[in-house]
């Protein structure tokens, strides 16, 4: 009889470590983004300059802590991040496309012209800007939402497209001109005339200036920017965006000086992975 209450019990054992194996969850599998690359309006032409590179889909990860190599010092203390997710910043879900390569962490502010937020943010985004990482990436990308801003797009691709030609030769000290233009001076630069005459007095000729502003590689630009905004969600400016993943704000962060802690911070997270 012991011999056979002995089986017995340890049978059940047996069969409750095989139930808790049985009603296990499955692995999900990730969520791939159906939706179309940016990259296939690119792909409508071989001379197609703003490379966008769709990121993975969302990985199954936790979303407090990013992956972390392996260490040799096994026994080193987590690390304490400031800022979370939800509270000063949103998560980008699947991740999206970004307007550089995967070669570095991609830091992305939306921005107007007329936005005075934007212009305020302009000396702590310089700033930061001067004593980034190598391995980041800093690109802007204008926002269009109204008629005015969709004009001064076009302005802000054309001064990046002269500049790259090497017709403009100061392109940082134009880009703070035309806020100061319209912020300070009151001129809303309305009109392609009004933008003209701000061009040349930065030294770039009226055919230059023609030749860029209504060119096929202002106009794509201008159509992947768009794409990025609508895949961003961006509702308002001035928005940041690090590597296509993550979303915040100045108002998210607390103070202008605060984003730029946030952004580092994001940037960090992204280089452990």
């Amino acid at each position: 009889m012991k011999h056979l209450l002995w089986i017995t019990t340890l049978a059940l054992i047996m069969s409750g470590c095989s139930k808790e194996e049985k009603t296990t969850a499955p692995e999900q599998e990730p969520v791939i983004n159906e939706e179309p690359s940016a990259e296939s309006v690119a792909d409508e032409a071989a001379t197609e300059t703003l490379e966008v590179v769709e990121e993975s889909a969302a990985e199954a990860e936790p979303e407090d802590q990013p992956i972390v190599l392996a260490r040799a010092d096994a026994s080193a203390p987590p690390r304490t991040w400031q800022f979370s997710e939800g509270k000063h910043y949103t998560r980008l879900v699947p991740t999206q496309p970004t307007v550089g390569g995967s070669d570095k962490i991609e830091v992305a502010e939306v921005f107007m012209y007329s936005c005075p937020h934007c212009f305020t943010l302009e000396s702590f985004i310089n700033e930061w800007a001067q004593h980034k990482d190598p391995n980041v990436r800093f690109v802007r990308i204008p926002a269009s939402f109204n008629q005015l801003a969709q004009l001064h797009s076009q302005l802000y691709y054309t001064e990046l497209v002269l500049a790259r030609n090497g017709v403009l030769t100061d392109p940082s000290a134009f880009h703070t001109m035309v806020f100061q233009e319209y912020h300070d001076r009151g001129n809303r630069l309305t009109s392609q005339t009004s933008i003209q005459r701000l061009f040349a007095r930065a030294g770039v000729s009226e055919d230059d200036f023609l030749r860029t502003w209504g060119s096929f590689e202002v106009n794509q630009k201008l159509r992947v920017a768009a794409d990025l905004a609508r895949r961003y969600n961006i509702m308002s400016v001035p928005t940041i965006i690090v590597n296509g993943k993550y979303r915040t704000s100045a108002a998210e962060a607390g103070s202008y000086a605060k984003l730029m802690e946030l952004i580092d911070e994001l940037t960090l997270r992204e280089g452990l992975r």
